[in-house]
């Protein structure tokens, strides 16, 4: 019986999966052109998923070998005569074990082949009349070496003398990894584990530059999600709505691929098979409240870079706006680990459960510096027989903040007054309930902030105090985001950051054409 699968290598026979045929055929076209490329994406992206679906279409026409540099150790990397030996073992083991699809026994190993000249000549005898297909996955394993480096210019060697004629290689190469090789020499230089040589050798200059861009969006669309429900569908008969749900789980994942499996798993194994849009939120909080893989690397990542981490909080919690440019250092880190995305020019966060988890983040780091933590004893308060009461969640935070942060200077207001409602919210949907942000809305003026519990849904509006007339054009974007959403009651949360006795306060209902909107300034 098939399953979604969320561990490693995914197969039609075993798993249920997206169609990807047409990136497999975008890809297709850079080996039909015998180009060399990496193909650089974030953890749990498929990368090597997609290497397998790769060689499968390639197998008919070409001689596949795929290698993996996962779980090889150091020694392999110890000296040049150990990685040269090691690489011919891999590639025979790989032909042995049917990588090689064309049945041709070729011999790999060669003892006398001790250095990369020795290596390179080896492997022109070889690859002289076949068109060979060189994949190698989890090359971030062997980044930091610089015999790497050695054998990365090599393959350049060999490529720039195919090209004019001379000598034979590889048809096409294809690594894969998280890291973008190009820049690798930058990298472990700037990381002190590589020193350029005296004769003309440069830290910028890549041993990988005859590597085509590799383009390909292997995100899933809704449409490709849809094609994984629909093989679900046909063996299940839930009933599902297809386009609906695929829809849903797109717009929590944006076709990260980890989580649309992961969203799909949960509702097939944990919830009954809801395939309701309620079930798609069941499961995505789920995902937000457990550990994995992902989600660690995502904190590990922050924790170890200053840059990324004030570059993700300028985004999420301060409402700043940056440009998505490659050749920025930070932009360039945040994209490879995949935690940003280029959204119409600008910078944001891939998809909403990373702004949820990274919120948690965010506000479980500034508990440790700030008082943040609600009040014990009003969480029943709020919450009676499974139902969320905002009013009552609004005017207690009005007067926990009154009474806490009313002194505070307006700096330290302006910076930490939307996590401070978070903070305060969390603990009670905590577990059941879970809220994401509006990136549309997102800047340093405004944030609409959608929180779900059950089946209630509450739309809330936070802003800055800047006089009656802004708080009128407040309503009327409350009241717009309200009719998208199809709700009749919205809650406006005004932020007065003056200190001082001219400070605004107020927390009432308000009708406007039919629709009620409870506003609360603090």
């Amino acid at each position: 019986m098939r399953r979604f699968n969320v561990t490693g290598l995914c197969t039609p026979e075993e798993d249920y999966m997206v169609d990807i045929s047409g990136k497999i055929k975008q890809i297709k076209q850079l080996v039909d052109r015998r180009s060399y490329f990496t193909i650089n994406r974030a953890r749990q992206y498929g990368k090597t998923t997609t290497l397998n679906m790769l060689k499968r279409t390639l197998s008919n026409e070409y001689m596949c070998i795929s290698l993996s540099f996962e779980g090889v150790g150091t020694t392999m990397f110890s000296n040049v005569q150990s990685f040269c030996q090691r690489f011919l073992w891999q590639l025979d083991m790989a032909s042995t074990n049917g990588s090689n699809d064309k049945n041709e026994k070729i011999e790999w190993q060669n003892s006398k082949v001790t250095d990369f000249d020795e290596l390179s000549a080896h492997l022109t005898q070889i690859c002289r009349d076949r068109k060979i297909v060189l994949m190698i996955d989890e090359v971030d394993k062997a980044s930091n070496h610089t015999v790497f480096l050695h054998f990365l210019g090599m393959l350049r060697n060999k490529f720039n003398e195919r090209k004019s004629g001379v000598g034979a290689t590889f048809h096409s190469v294809i690594l894969a990894g998280v890291h973008d090789i190009k820049n690798i020499k930058e990298k472990i230089t700037r990381e002190g584990k590589y020193t350029p040589n005296e004769s003309g050798d440069k830290k910028y200059d890549s041993p990988w530059n005859i590597a085509v861009d590799f383009n390909v969006d292997m995100s899933f669309s809704s449409a490709e999600i849809s094609t994984m429900l629909n093989e679900y569908e046909t063996e299940h008969k839930t009933g599902m709505n297809l386009i609906d749900i695929a829809k849903e789980i797109h717009n929590y994942t944006n076709g990260y691929p980890f989580l649309v499996s992961r969203i799909c798993q949960h509702i097939d194994e944990k919830l009954n098979r809801d395939w309701t849009l309620h079930g798609v939120q069941k499961a995505v909080n789920i995902i937000i409240h457990e550990q994995n893989t992902l989600f660690d690397d995502i904190y590990k990542n922050l924790e170890n870079s200053k840059e990324l981490y004030q570059l993700i909080y300028d985004i999420l919690i301060l409402g700043k706006s940056y440009s998505f440019k490659f050749g920025n250092p930070t932009i360039d880190l945040a994209a490879m680990f995949g935690i940003i995305q280029n959204k119409d020019g600008s910078a944001a966060v891939s998809n909403r459960i990373f702004e949820i988890i990274i919120y948690d983040y965010f506000i479980s780091k500034d508990q440790t510096d700030i008082k943040t933590k609600s009040p014990n004893g009003i969480i029943s308060d709020v919450v009676k027989d499974g139902k969320f009461n905002m009013e009552v969640c609004l005017r207690k935070f009005a007067d926990y903040y009154n009474e806490i942060f009313t002194e505070k200077d307006e700096k330290f207001l302006e910076r930490h007054g939307r996590l401070l409602f978070l903070s305060y919210l969390r603990p009670f949907i905590n577990g059941i309930g879970f809220y994401h942000i509006e990136s549309e809305t997102r800047n340093q003026r405004r944030m609409d902030i959608v929180v779900d519990y059950g089946n209630d849904q509450f739309i809330i509006e936070l802003k800055l105090w800047k006089g009656e007339e802004a708080e009128r054009k407040a309503y009327n974007q409350l009241l717009g985001y309200m009719e998208s959403k199809k709700s009749e009651t919205g809650y406006l949360l005004i932020f007065d950051f003056c200190v001082g006795k001219n400070k605004k306060r107020k927390a009432d209902w308000i009708n406007i054409d039919e629709k009620k909107i409870f506003e609360v300034i603090v």
